[in-house]
């Protein structure tokens, strides 16, 4: 019961502080024109993508757009409710970057809906070399990525190795 309660209360938590920054974001930013936070490193620059991740799709009309980034964030949020019921349920650092993976998913969708895209706002760049911008949702879904990379990549083969008989 404490792990429900701790998984809602991280999906709340994201899901809410993405919304409130993009929606500060929405009022605050002209789209396109940034403001700068930390010289050549950081700024705060509005930006609509209608893509997926990297602008991915953004160019196709609007009906296959829509389609196909539909039927993937379907089939995302399927996976992940998999893993949350089936898998994570006995290991709290899966649960924990698939919750953060379903609360990202979840707080884009809601711009897609709204807006047709989806409100990105952070910029980061070194020179004139720019990252992509993206929101708290984004980050949300990689650092989730990231946890559930190192522990199958650092943590699952220990305990299979040390599960193995001599």
């Amino acid at each position: 019961m404490k792990k429900l309660m701790f998984s809602c209360l991280l999906f709340l938590v994201i899901l809410v502080l993405d919304q409130v920054t993009k929606y500060w974001a929405a009022i605050t930013l002209a789209e396109g024109k940034g403001i700068e936070v930390i010289p050549g490193l950081f700024n705060f620059t509005l930006v609509y993508n209608r893509g997926a991740a990297f602008g991915m799709f953004s160019q196709l009309p609007d009906l296959p757009r829509r389609l196909i980034l539909g039927v993937v964030s379907i089939i995302a949020l399927f996976v992940v409710f998999r893993f949350m019921l089936q898998d994570a349920k006995k290991d709290k650092s899966s649960l924990i970057g698939l919750v953060m993976i379903l609360s990202g998913a979840v707080g884009n969708i809601i711009d897609r809906f709204r807006f047709d895209s989806v409100v990105d706002f952070l910029d980061f760049y070194i020179g004139t070399y720019h990252w992509p911008a993206f929101n708290i949702a984004d980050s949300s879904i990689c650092v989730g990525v990231a946890i559930l990379l190192i522990k199958m990549l650092f943590f699952s083969q220990a305990s299979k190795l040390s599960t193995c008989p001599n």
